[in-house]
């Protein structure tokens, strides 16, 4: 998965949200709970995979702040049935919007284990 560079470095805090309705279209809002929060970027590389049908329905989201008191630099939301991420945000060009990634890669693996564990038990 590629990020614009500056918006890497500039992220000092993510929110994981449990994805529960949407995007009902590309840049749309994710409802769902705020189920935890990392310092730093999250997100540094996952290699890309075939695109797979199944009507994009995720489960997972992350918000990147530079500062939580404004608005995220960027958003993802990924679906792991069709191996698709969308980002939108002031910091992600247009080619940057609809990516793939292989859902079953240590990295997807390890980012989808650090999302559940954030959800308070």
């Amino acid at each position: 998965m590629l990020l614009p560079a500056e918006a890497v470095a500039a992220t000092t805090r993510i929110d994981v949200v449990r994805i529960t309705a949407g995007p009902e279209h590309h840049g749309g809002p994710m409802t769902g709970p705020v189920v935890g929060h990392w310092e730093g970027p999250a997100v540094t590389e996952m290699p890309a995979a075939d695109l797979t049908l199944c009507g994009f329905a995720p489960g997972w989201g992350l918000r990147a702040y530079a500062d939580p008191a404004e608005p995220p630099l960027y958003e993802a939301a990924f679906c792991y049935g069709c191996d698709m991420a969308w980002l939108w945000g002031p910091q992600v060009p247009e080619p940057l919007h609809r990516q793939t990634f292989a859902s079953d890669s240590p990295y997807a693996l390890f980012l989808r284990m650090r999302m559940r564990a954030a959800v308070p038990r």
